[in-house]
Order: structure tokens, then sequence, then C-alpha cells
């Protein structure tokens, strides 16, 4: 599927068609109008079809004739191959699927309601997470004597400073920096459509006044942020630069850099959320900047004990 599943791109599944055209229909409602978020419906799509197609298999006729022993065998199934929050977010697809088909009077009941997933309780991220000197090295090794790289510093830099989830960062326009009280601010839109605007930090600013200034975007306004890069020109185009895109360029450039961790895009806001605590900031500021509903998300984050962990284990001296 693309990275922004449309309606399109979803199939309804035979066990569905087989309930009649009003099923259908529900079914593709489900994603259209009760899913806003694009990696949301991304995800859920990939789970319903998976177990549709996997009760066809089983012999299931039509999607009024699943159970919930259908359910709770197909979830036993992903806990062989699937992490428990992965189990848990497809258990969450089907169940949310069947209360739709529900109230649309579909199906006389929720298979999956009496459905438990698998036990998970995170009180630390598996984020990879880089310390100070890395990110440092990180950032100083890009060459900005390109567009891409003046694009890729600022980008990095967004999410180390302003602790900016990928997707929010990448959904930016040009207009999203501005200047107020004689200080650049960033402007995001965060999970449910929340703005979130604060100032820079020193030198994402810099960042981020190269960028713009060395790019010639900064008087497109309405344009994307963060854009791909024109093949054969090496200057940027209209393209907002896609998530997975900007994966790669995160691997391509830790590589190069010399740094061995395998990172992926969420590392810089792990790696700045813990930057930050580790100089005296406070948890309830990190997760307003954050824009954490709980503090107990940005805890999540904090990577500040495993510092300690390191230095206790080479205690042990046989």
């Amino acid at each position: 599927m693309n990275q922004l599943v449309t309606l399109d791109a979803i199939s309804t599944p035979a066990l569905v068609a087989a309930a009649g055209e009003r099923a259908g229909v529900r079914f593709l409602e489900f994603f259209a109008s009760a899913i806003r978020n694009p990696h949301t419906r991304r995800a859920y799509a990939r789970a319903a079809g998976d177990f549709l197609g996997w009760c066809a298999g089983a012999g299931v006729s039509s999607i009024t004739a699943v159970q919930p022993l259908h359910v709770a065998a197909w979830i036993e199934l992903q806990t062989r191959t699937s992490s428990a929050p992965t189990v848990k977010q497809q258990l969450a697809a089907i169940r949310h699927l069947f209360d739709w088909l529900v109230t649309g009077q579909i199906v006389p009941h929720n298979p999956a309601a009496s459905v438990r997933g698998p036990a998970h309780a995170a009180r630390k991220g598996s984020t990879p997470v880089l310390d100070a000197t890395e990110a440092r090295q990180l950032l100083d090794s890009i060459d900005v004597t390109t567009s891409a790289g003046l694009r890729d510093r600022a980008l990095i830099a967004l999410m180390v400073f302003s602790f900016a989830r990928v997707g929010a960062a990448l959904a930016m326009r040009v207009d999203d920096v501005y200047v107020q009280r004689r200080r650049m601010w960033v402007r995001r839109r965060e999970k449910g459509g929340k703005a979130h605007a604060m100032p820079c930090h020193h030198t994402l600013e810099a960042y981020l006044h190269a960028y713009l200034e060395g790019t010639g975007i900064g008087s497109d306004a309405k344009g994307p942020l963060f854009r791909t890069v024109r093949r054969g020109t090496g200057q940027l185009g209209d393209t907002p630069l896609p998530q997975a895109n900007a994966y790669a360029m995160v691997r391509r450039r830790a590589i190069a850099a010399g740094i061995g961790t395998k990172i992926g895009n969420h590392t810089f806001r792990a790696t700045g959320i813990t930057a930050y605590l580790k100089n005296g900031g406070t948890l309830e500021n990190a997760a307003a900047m954050a824009n954490h509903a709980s503090t107990r998300t940005t805890q999540l984050y904090d990577r500040r004990h495993n510092e300690i962990s390191l230095d206790e284990v080479e205690r042990i001296r046989v």
C-alpha cells in the first residue's frame, strides 16, 4: 500500500462482499469516516484484510459468520510472529471494525469484544537513542553545500531540538517557520490535528535559516517545507518528502557519519527529550514541548537511566 492509504487502495474482502452491498459500503465507510489518521488507517486496513483473508481460508462463508473463536485463533497465530504491541493493535483494528459493523446493523454482535490480547506494559521505549556527542557528530557530518544536505540537516535538527514526530515535521509548510517576538518559531500539526508551536533553539534557527535561504524556497509560503530532490538537477522540487525517503536518508547519513546504532526517524525525538532532561529540564515541560497528553508517555523517551545501568554492569568483576 502507499504511505497514505486511500479508499482506492482498500479492497473489499470476499467475506464482506458475501454479506451484500450494504456490508461493503459500511466496511469502506469505517476507513473513510471512523479513522482520520492515515497511518492508523493503513495499519487497520492491513489487519482487517489479513484477518478476513485468514477467515476465508478457514472456511468462514461471510463476515456475519465470524465468531469469537475465529478472532482468538487468529490472534494466537499473530503472537507467534509479531510483537505484543503489534498484536494489540491488530486486535484493536478488528474490534473497532466490528463495532462499526454492529452499529450499522451488518452483524448482530462483535466477535472480538470478548477476546483478550497479549499482556504488554512498557516502562521504557525501544527506540534506539543517540547520545549528545553522536547527535552532534551526525549533524556535523552532513555536507551542506547541496540542497539535499541543507534539507537533511534542518529536518534532523527539527526533530532533535523541537521533539517533533517525523510525520508532523514532513507535513509542515514553509509558512510554519515564522518570526515572533524577534525569534524564529515552528508550528506543526500533531496527532489528532492538534496545532503545536514553540520557539526554536538557536542551533535549529540557524539551520532552518540556512536551509530556506540556501534553497530559495522561503518565498513559497504554502509549499511543503521538506521536499524531494529533482533527479539530475540536485534542486528541490514541489513534492513533499515521503516518510520512507526520510528514513532511508537518516540511515544513509548515520552510516556515512560512522554511527553504528541502527537509528530511525523516531530516534531524534527520544534523543532530544533525553538530552533536555539530562541538562536539568523537567518532565512536565518536556511533555508540553513534545505535545504529550501525559508525562507517562514522555517517560518512555527518557533514557537517562541507561547510562546508570551500564555503569552498574561494569562493577561485575570476575
